[in-house]
């Protein structure tokens, strides 16, 4: 009889020698390096073999990683922990398909219980053009099959983060600046409908991929934003979640390598990330891009964002990725802060806003546009969006006041916008950069002054 997985585990002698001196901060420290780098390989294989039942997937994982919880504290973390979670999932997945009656989640047990490692097997049902490098990488499939055009786009972006990114409810619909419960009733809607249609699971034809690629390309930059800044929470800098959205740009790339603006997303995606060692200061406070030590960034991300964007430019197609990489790519390629074309930052925007006509496009707009014309002419246009959807509780609006407000020399209404935007912000990092700037700007206030005005009359 086949042994039952239990607590135990799969059998660990096939999966490798397990670490005898582990400790319970051992299997800690290892599921977490799991869900920063194996999880989406992890879970893209198993809603494939769940037939495109993420929800079967999600569960069914959750639960593997329950028992290696227990099983890696007390025996220590197997050789290859993401090999051992994927197969303790997927035997939860044939034991639940054995459990009902009906066949929701069709699984070959003697397949996929001798299947050990991370996308061994391939979908069967791949189209004929695909390279066979890209048919056989999950990821890139669970991505386009989170952008299938039977599901709304809202969905597919929605679903997108939650798998590939692994963001919770409450994050996804802070980045849609939505409630919860809306977003909630999307990603279950979605998901059922991708269950219920058998929508295959497979890396699009190039026929079908004009349907999918902007949606794909969309939801990879907000998985990779939320790498870049974390909405919430106290880890600001996800990493791991970045460079997987960029390896996925990478292959998006090698699938449509004359497409301008896949171009132009891998150009902005590695411009950014080239910034990431100078982000953050001692104390995990965010430091401004121009505060931020230049000599740190990273030179080759600068310099093949760059090159890519050359690409993508000769095409003569524009879109609002290569714009973006090109405002991106202004910033990184100034020696000093100083230095920066801001007029040149202030034109872009002026024609980013054409193809992205949204309040985020129009308060970064508006900044640029004050570094040129002077901080009061951007305060009357940032007044403007505070109506806009959303925006009422997007802390970047009074952050970007703030700011605006510091430089015009008006410190008490800094200090105001500093504190509304902290009350908003959901950000360690965020937190403590804003806190250090009312500081600043209480002290300046309290300097112009002068002791002989200051009362405490309320």
């Amino acid at each position: 009889m086949r042994r039952e997985l239990g607590a135990a585990g799969p059998d660990d002698s096939r999966r490798g020698a397990t670490s005898p001196n582990a400790t319970p901060v051992d299997a800690d420290h290892a599921l977490v390096a799991f869900f920063r780098g194996e999880r989406v390989a992890v879970l893209a294989t198993l809603i494939r073999d769940a037939r495109g039942d993420f929800d079967a997937a999600e569960d069914a994982l959750a639960e593997a990683t329950s028992r290696a919880v227990e099983r890696w504290r007390a025996v220590g973390v197997p050789d290859r922990p993401g090999a051992w979670m994927l197969t303790a999932a997927r035997r939860i997945l044939i034991d639940r398909a054995r459990r009902v009656s009906r066949n929701d989640v069709a699984l070959d047990a003697e397949q996929h219980a001798s299947a050990i490692a991370i996308g061994e097997t391939a979908a069967d049902t791949t189209p004929a053009d695909t390279p066979p490098t890209l048919a056989r990488d999950d990821r890139l499939t669970l991505l386009f099959t989170c952008c299938h055009p039977s599901l709304s786009r809202p969905a597919q972006l929605a679903l997108a983060l939650r798998t590939i990114g692994g963001l919770s409810t409450r994050e996804i619909a802070r980045a849609f600046l939505e409630p919860e419960a809306t977003t909630a009733q999307r990603l279950v809607r979605a998901t059922r409908k991708i269950r219920d249609a058998r929508v295959p699971y497979r890396v699009p034809s190039a026929s079908e991929l004009p349907s999918r690629l902007d949606v794909a390309r969309e939801a990879l930059y907000l998985v990779f934003n939320e790498g870049y800044g974390a909405t919430a929470g106290d880890v600001y800098l996800r990493d791991a979640l970045a460079d997987d959205a960029i390896r996925l740009a990478r292959l998006v790339v090698t699938l449509t390598p004359d497409d301008p603006e896949s171009l132009g997303l891998l150009a902005l995606m590695l411009l950014h990330h080239a910034r990431g060692p100078a982000r953050l200061d001692a104390t995990g406070a965010i430091v401004p891009l121009e505060e931020q030590d230049r000599t740190r960034w990273i030179r080759t991300f600068i310099r093949e964002g760059e090159h890519l964007l050359d690409r993508a430019i000769a095409r003569q197609q524009a879109g609002p990725y290569q714009l973006q990489a090109a405002i991106s790519a202004l910033h990184d390629t100034s020696p000093t802060a100083a230095a920066t074309d801001w007029r040149q930052i202030a034109l872009l925007y002026g024609e980013l806003r054409l193809w992205i006509p949204t309040p985020v496009v129009e308060l970064n707009a508006a900044v640029a546009l004050a570094m040129v014309h002077g901080p009061d002419w951007g305060l009357a246009q940032l007044d403007a969006l505070v109506l806009e959807r959303g925006m009422a509780e997007y802390h970047l609006l009074p952050a970007a006041r703030a700011d605006l407000l510091r430089r015009a020399g008006r410190y008490e209404d800094a200090a105001f916008a500093c504190r509304d935007a902290i009350r908003l912000a959901r950000s360690r990092a965020e937190r403590l950069y804003l806190e250090r700037r009312l500081a600043e700007v209480e002290a300046a206030a309290a300097r112009d002054a002068g002791p002989q005005e200051l009362n405490f009359t309320f």
